[in-house]
């Protein structure tokens, strides 16, 4: 029989030790992090959680067991590269937990229990910038005194990442997954608006480049060097186009040929037709002549590279007025767009001839898009939606400079037709190109590996590994 003259886990006795141990915890702890798991999907048979959620943190104050350094194995090197294996030892007041984080987390949808800390919750320890995940919640510890138990000891291990859906709305906390899971990249356009360009003419210009033998075994364009002008005139500038996957290429079939040569800047003060040769790109045996003339366009100077564009536009000259008596030809350009589908520059392919007054530029207009496609700002995390797929992804990153928006947790890959909009910010633009290799993981060695394999391998032939 215990003695009666002591009393053995009085309410006022336990309320005692339990304010004690908060004290001592607030004193003596760190403040982390408690992220309640939501069950956004599971399995009705088994279960198995499908689809997890983390947009609630709630800061709680808690003693680091493992003052030492953390548990667990630290970080090895095995065969899948070098891993951290590191836990994490917390011990939590019961009564803050249930009087703070449990009133705020019971009424929230897809929380399966709320009553305690719970085996797959989060903790973001701040000494560290580290997510860990709750693998094990102990009650008993230490065992009833006075009656009563006052503590949890947490035992974490470092979260592993699987595209769960992170957003607390606390900076320091999402960005722990900002980089990680298969990221896709997109490249949209903007708003459309139509590029403008200007000219001029000029005597004694460059009219176009002839190709005789286009050579072959380029890996890049080749430079593209034009005798000098005569004195008082100006050298003409021309840029190598390249075609590549033909199947007359000798050697390594991903090499290419010169496709064709086209004016940047024609030049002026030629009296006979300068020479052309080709500097560098890996390859040999390409050849050209150049062909000048009186009265052709000098060069193409964009004015405004509008926006919108998802392929070149088309590039034509107006209100053309020529010389009488001599030959004329009209000009003829072609246009580059960035990959924010805006005119970045217009060369020449032919120079035209015999003009007398300065013909109008005229790019044509950004085709397939409506008056509101191309506008707004995607928000971290926000789900959007392709008009064609139908897929759906989260937003990580929003470059509006560029145009490139990084997306996670994709139900499949988006289409170059699609148009996507956001369910929060309602942004809406167009697909221009889809990259579905994941540039952003900084873990991933895919490129490294495909493009030291190519070196070993031609996977372009039938029979990469023999003959035939």
């Amino acid at each position: 029989m215990l003695n009666p003259f002591f009393q053995q886990g009085s309410k006022t006795e336990q309320s005692l030790i339990q304010d004690l141990i908060n004290e001592q915890l607030r004193m003596y702890g760190v403040e982390v992090y408690y992220i309640p798991r939501k069950y956004a999907t599971t399995n009705t048979i088994i279960r198995e959680v499908i689809e997890s959620k983390f947009d609630d943190a709630h800061p709680l104050e808690a003693y680091l067991n493992t003052y030492e350094g953390y548990d667990g194995q630290g970080t090895i090197l095995s065969k899948f590269g070098v891993q951290p294996l590191d836990d994490l030892t917390l011990t939590i007041s019961k009564e803050r937990f249930e009087e703070y984080i449990t009133p705020l987390t019971k009424n929230l949808a897809d929380i399966e229990l709320a009553t305690r800390p719970k085996e797959g919750d989060l903790i973001y320890f701040p000494l560290g910038d580290r997510l860990f995940e709750i693998k094990f919640v102990e009650h008993e510890k230490p065992f009833y005194q006075l009656q009563k138990n006052y503590v949890y000891e947490l035992t974490c291990e470092l979260f592993r990442y699987e595209d769960e859906v992170l957003d607390t709305g606390v900076d320091k906390i999402d960005d722990n997954v900002k980089d990680e899971g298969y990221i896709q990249t997109l490249t949209l356009v903007s708003s459309a608006a139509t590029a403008t360009a200007n000219t001029y003419i000029v005597n004694g210009g460059v009219r176009l480049f002839t190709l005789s033998n286009r050579g072959d075994g380029y890996s890049s364009a080749p430079r593209v060097a034009i005798s000098s002008a005569p004195a008082g005139g100006l050298t003409a500038v021309g840029v190598a186009t390249m075609i590549g996957g033909l199947v007359d290429c000798t050697g390594d079939k991903s090499d290419s040929k010169v496709q064709g040569v086209e004016v940047v800047n024609a030049g002026h003060g030629y009296t006979v037709a300068p020479s052309v040769a080709f500097f560098g790109g890996g390859g040999a045996g390409v050849a050209a002549t150049a062909t000048i003339g009186d009265g052709v366009i000098g060069i193409v100077t964009v004015t405004s590279g509008g926006s919108g564009y998802s392929t070149s536009p088309g590039v034509s000259f107006t209100n053309e007025v020529f010389l009488s008596g001599v030959a004329t030809a009209t000009a003829r350009a072609h246009a580059y767009i960035s990959g924010a589908g805006i005119v970045t520059a217009v060369y020449i392919t032919n120079a035209g001839l015999g003009y007398s007054v300065t013909p109008t530029v005229q790019i044509s207009a950004p085709v397939g898009f409506g008056a509101t496609v191309g506008i707004g700002t995607f928000t971290y995390n926000e789900v959007i939606t392709g008009s064609v797929s139908g897929n759906t992804a989260r937003v990580r990153e929003w470059d509006a400079t560029t145009n490139t928006l990084e997306v996670a947790n994709l139900t499949g890959d988006f289409l170059s037709s699609d148009i996507i909009q956001g369910a929060e910010s309602g942004a809406i633009y167009k697909i221009r190109v889809v990259n579905t290799d994941n540039l952003v993981d900084p873990y991933a060695q895919n490129d490294l590996f495909e493009s030291e394999a190519s070196s070993i391998l031609d996977f372009s032939e039938r029979n990469p590994f023999g003959n035939p």
